[in-house]
């Protein structure tokens, strides 16, 4: 489904992605991991070419996204759904709205078929209430729940979640984390979550990725990396003080 090779990307005289290699299976959810600033937000928006690398591939179902004209490149874009770490709702448009707009902008549905589609899933992450709130009245994890609804209300097939769950409390963090893994149960989404909600994420993904000095310096199963003997991911999935890492 998702195939990164080799991706290289500098900014001046920094080089934040130093040849990464990531391959994501369709209907696989992953968890991408590393320190702050690592460049894991940066990887993604390669996927949909909001950002060309220096040199390197991404490949979406064996064809090269930087190779795309604009017109396969929308389809892609359509296809995938990208999930933000402020949520970005419009501020002065409501709840329904917000989970509409994709629909209106994007379809011909009509305005019964949208109301429909929009409730399904404002029903789906527990929002029914809120319908005719204003981003600035709800709770963060409210403002989660409906950048979700908007996003799914699409039936998109790849979802990329870039830190969606920061600044929020421990419990809101695993209801949040709950409704991703229902999602992607439910849709069969390719989904690539980028978090530091380590080890909640843990359990809602089938491989963990951790991006370090600007390569992919372990991909594996969530068991696997709790017991890795790697002094650099035990320092990190640990939370240890003293390692390889120097901290920042």
């Amino acid at each position: 489904m998702i195939s990164i090779q080799n991706l290289y990307k500098t900014y001046g005289k920094q080089e934040v992605l130093s040849g990464v290699n990531l391959e994501v299976k369709a209907g696989e959810f992953v968890a991408l991991v590393g320190l702050s600033g690592s460049g894991k937000s940066l990887l993604l928006r390669h996927i949909v070419r909001l950002v060309k690398p220096d040199s390197g591939t991404v490949l979406v179902d064996g064809r090269d996204v930087n190779q795309m004209p604009h017109k396969e490149l929308e389809a892609l874009r359509s296809r995938v759904g990208y999930v933000f770490q402020n949520g970005a709702l419009f501020d002065s448009e409501t709840v329904y709205d917000n989970v509409a707009f994709p629909l209106r902008e994007k379809t011909r549905m009509s305005e019964t078929e949208i109301r429909k589609r929009v409730m399904t899933e404002l029903d789906l992450v527990g929002l029914t209430e809120a319908v005719d709130k204003f981003p600035a009245q709800l709770s963060g994890g409210m403002l989660k729940r409906a950048a979700l609804a908007r996003t799914l209300v699409r039936a998109p097939e790849i979802i990329l979640f870039d830190e969606p769950t920061t600044g929020l409390d421990p419990m809101v963090v695993n209801s949040i984390l709950n409704l991703f893994d229902s999602a992607h149960r439910r849709l069969n989404l390719t989904g690539i979550l980028v978090s530091h909600e380590i080890p909640e994420i843990f359990g809602i993904v089938q491989k963990v990725a951790m991006l370090h000095e600007g390569k992919i310096v372990a991909e594996e199963t969530p068991e696997t990396l709790r017991t890795s003997p790697a002094p650099i991911i035990d320092q990190f999935v640990n939370g240890n003080i003293e390692g390889p890492i120097r901290l920042r």
